[in-house]
């Protein structure tokens, strides 16, 4: 039935989507093998990128508030003292080593094959893994592409010197950098840039755009701008670098020169700008198929490339590149792949920023509806406002709800403050459900709570359509 093909499905890559799609299948009985070049599973979702980032940040906030009760209590005591990169990377390696036992442990109770090595295609059904032991030819009757991303390499921004790192670099820091120059305001910039600053180094933010992160609603940007000000992170919008140099010093340290003229020095430049496709080294053409210019590979609705067979889903097809939309395209790939009904994924889906503090939201932001003509009315509820938030010592945190100002259906969620990713996913249940105004008007929320947020906004956003 699959051809006399050693596999029915072929995952390479075991990020989100390569892992999502390989017990997909498995679970409707077909033979499936994942290849990952890395020592383990998890893809950069796991080893490099989410898990990591996220679980340094906890760490970062962990070490923030132990601090601060012991400045408010006047103690004298060591956890008083700066922030070792030992001690902030400790826990996020024991988290990957448990992360990892739990998706290894996952593969093997649906009996997926793992293949440890390097893919390169050498037709359209055919890939060898090349290992050091050597190299072993797998086929597949159908092919998943989940190779994720890796940091774009700038061509003005040289990672030779060794004052300059990436984002995938930051696991590696044998200490902390008093003062960081971080290149690119993207969601990776803005949120290693939040967590430095927490720690008490002295950040800097370049990016070109006057404006970064336009899909954000605008009142939110300001907001987080105003609290990363709070922590003495400057930002230099409009700029572009021109060169960097390396201060052997004592100490040692980076120079960055902008276009206009201004010159900057830190101990250490972070270079977050942007990610390209993880697949050069696949050799794609040979089973026919091509990348844009960021590596990406083209699909259509149900996840296939242009040829039919191979398909592909996480971040190696472009936007979103969350997690969790990795995982969902993933498991759809493979349903359509052995002819499986499946609805396309929903549109209604949260994205998160996992800054100091976090955001999220879900829906539409303000700017969209006016350039679409919509009209709206918006209701804020503020975290001072709200006994939880207080609380928890987060006064300025807030949601904004937006509502269709005829039909009075919700159209976005907008969150910055604590909780704010798992906050969001009572909006998100709303309006994947077509609910509205009154929903938030009727329901009781327990108390004392951040979802009380919602009937706060609510209100607000009541009396401003009943004037």
């Amino acid at each position: 039935m699959n051809g006399g093909h050693e596999f029915d499905l072929l995952c390479i890559g075991s990020g989100p989507a390569g892992q999502r799609a390989a017990v997909q299948a498995a679970k409707l009985r077909k033979r499936v093998a994942i290849i990952e070049r890395e020592l383990d599973v998890g893809g950069t979702c796991l080893h490099t990128g989410t898990i990591p980032s996220k679980t340094f940040r906890e760490a970062v906030l962990s070490f923030r508030q132990t601090r601060d009760r012991i400045d408010e209590l006047h103690l004298d005591h060591p956890s008083s003292e700066r922030a070792t990169a030992e001690k902030l990377l400790a826990r996020v390696e024991a988290i990957i080593r448990s992360e990892t036992r739990v998706q290894r442990d996952q593969l093997r109770r649906n009996g997926v094959n793992l293949i440890p090595g390097l893919a390169t295609f050498v037709g359209p059904n055919s890939v060898n893994v090349r290992t050091s032991l050597g190299t072993r030819e797998v086929t597949a009757y159908k092919i998943l592409i989940a190779v994720g991303t890796k940091p774009h390499q700038h061509p003005d921004i040289s990672t030779d010197l060794e004052c300059v790192i990436n984002s995938d670099d930051i696991l590696q820091l044998t200490e902390l950098p008093r003062s960081i120059i971080v290149i690119g305001c993207g969601i990776i910039g803005l949120e290693y840039a939040s967590m430095f600053a927490m720690l008490g180094v002295e950040v800097t933010v370049i990016d070109g755009r006057e404006r970064p992160l336009e899909f954000l609603d605008s009142e939110i940007m300001e907001e987080l701008k105003h609290q990363l000000r709070d922590h003495l992170v400057t930002f230099r919008f409009g700029e572009a670098v021109a060169v960097i140099e390396q201060r052997n010093g004592p100490p040692r340290q980076a120079m960055v020169r902008l276009e206009s003229g201004k010159r900057l020095v830190g101990d250490m430049v972070l270079a977050c700008t942007g990610r390209i496709g993880a697949s050069d080294e696949l050799e794609l053409d040979l089973a026919g198929l091509i990348v844009d210019a960021r590596g990406r590979i083209e699909v259509d609705g149900s996840f296939r490339s242009e040829v039919p067979h191979i398909f592909a889903a996480g971040d190696i097809i472009g936007h979103p590149s969350l997690a969790a939309t990795s995982s969902e395209q993933g498991r759809l790939a493979a349903c359509h792949a052995f002819g499986i009904t499946a609805g396309p994924m929903s549109a209604h889906f949260p994205v998160g920023i996992y800054s100091i503090p976090e955001i999220s939201m879900v829906g539409e932001p303000e700017h969209e509806l006016t350039r679409q003509k919509v009209p709206y009315e918006t209701g804020v509820a503020r975290y001072r406002e709200i006994a939880r938030g207080q609380i928890l010592g987060d006064d300025s945190g807030m949601l904004k709800l937006i509502f269709h100002a005829e039909t009075h259906v919700l159209l976005g969620v907008h969150v910055i403050g604590t909780g704010a990713t798992e906050l969001i996913h009572i909006g998100q249940a709303v309006l994947g459900l077509g609910g509205g105004l009154s929903y938030f008007l009727e329901t009781v929320f327990n108390y004392p709570t951040l979802a009380e947020c919602y009937k706060v906004a609510a209100l607000d956003a009541y009396n401003k359509l009943s004037e």
